[in-house]
């Protein structure tokens, strides 16, 4: 029997025809979809559309789509054995880091592809990229799914979504996961790295979780930041959570100012998370005595996570209504192959 995959548009410039009269780019009619890629009559599955009821530009995309994704597959789960996602590339991995974290009890693959060229462009990369999230998406091994986790696949690489960053707005090879390992590669043959797949317990019945809270923040240090610019970011109403992208390890500037800040606003029950601003490695609080600060209040150790996996972690966690000290236990912990926490 022949598997079934859910093919699911939300936009994005795979879905784009170019207008050669003005230059512009324009979302087609999907049904056209065969037209643009005949070798997907090739592929030993049945495909099946659905999408959005209009194509949204990835930039535009929020937590209230990443639900209606999560809703669309818990919709159809029953009825196909893996589902393969549209989706521009600017927040792919935002999305994909949220759905990564909505999906319990996950059993088969959810596939994110995208291109950075239209399907219709003589150069595109859109065919070889949903071909081969097709392939993988299908892909069976004693009547189960191989791939029972969220994903993406861009440019000849299968990787984890909630691992994954956009590292170049130019080239074919648009993502990379810094730390951890691909999961496959497209060659002459498809190759899983099996070992390296995430494997849910398989008696936890398949739910979603859409229960979000988007009261956080986002600040990137630098050198030279200004007092008043920190503190008007700190007095952001309702913000419940701040994420630091802190120097190295885990380090910040020594401002006796800052540092009452932060025990401040700790106090007062924000939670502190610290991310590194390096491309690699993780956060180590402690190591040298410009974290110490963060040790001191408590801050949440980010350790590897990606930028992406971090905002879609808090806003799923704070959805939780959890207290400040269950939300950093559950933050630490690994929940869907997002973090290394080896110093734990």
């Amino acid at each position: 029997m022949k598997t079934k995959i859910l093919l699911v548009y939300t936009g994005g410039t795979i879905g784009m025809v170019k207008d050669y009269e003005n230059e512009s780019l324009i979302p087609f009619d999907f049904e056209n979809l065969l037209k643009h890629i005949p070798e997907l009559k090739l592929i030993d599955c049945k495909i099946d559309y659905t999408g959005f009821d209009q194509p949204i530009d990835s930039s535009d995309l929020h937590p209230e789509h990443w639900i209606e994704l999560a809703e669309i597959i818990e919709l159809n789960y029953e009825n196909y054995d893996g589902f393969v996602i549209l989706h521009g590339t600017d927040t792919m991995a935002y999305s994909a880091s949220a759905l990564s974290f909505m999906l319990n009890g996950l059993q088969k693959p959810v596939i994110f592809t995208g291109s950075q060229l239209p399907v219709g462009d003589l150069r595109t990369d859109a065919k070889e990229n949903l071909i081969t999230s097709l392939h993988f998406a299908s892909l069976q091994k004693d009547g189960a799914p191989v791939i029972s986790e969220v994903c993406i696949y861009f440019e000849y690489k299968l990787l984890r979504a909630n691992r994954t960053t956009k590292i170049n707005a130019e080239n074919f090879d648009a993502f990379d996961s810094p730390d951890f390992p691909d999961l496959g590669e497209s060659g002459i043959h498809l190759d899983v790295k099996e070992h390296l797949l995430l494997k849910e317990n398989s008696s936890i019945p398949f739910s979603i979780n859409t229960k979000v809270n988007t009261h956080l923040g986002l600040m990137k240090i630098f050198p030279g930041m200004r007092r008043e610019f920190i503190e008007s970011i700190f007095a952001t109403k309702d913000m419940k959570a701040l994420i630091i992208e802190a120097f190295g390890s885990g380090n910040t500037f020594s401002y006796d100012w800052f540092k009452d800040l932060l025990r401040e606003k700790s106090m007062e029950g924000m939670i502190f998370i610290i991310n590194t601003q390096c491309a690699g490695g993780m956060v180590e609080i402690g190591r040298y005595e410009t974290s110490d600060i963060f040790k001191e209040i408590d801050a949440v150790n980010g350790y590897d996570l990606t930028t992406e996996a971090s905002v879609t972690k808090t806003i799923h966690l704070l959805g939780q209504n959890l207290s400040k000290s269950e939300f950093k236990k559950a933050y630490e912990t690994n929940l869907r192959g997002e973090l290394t926490n080896k110093f734990k």
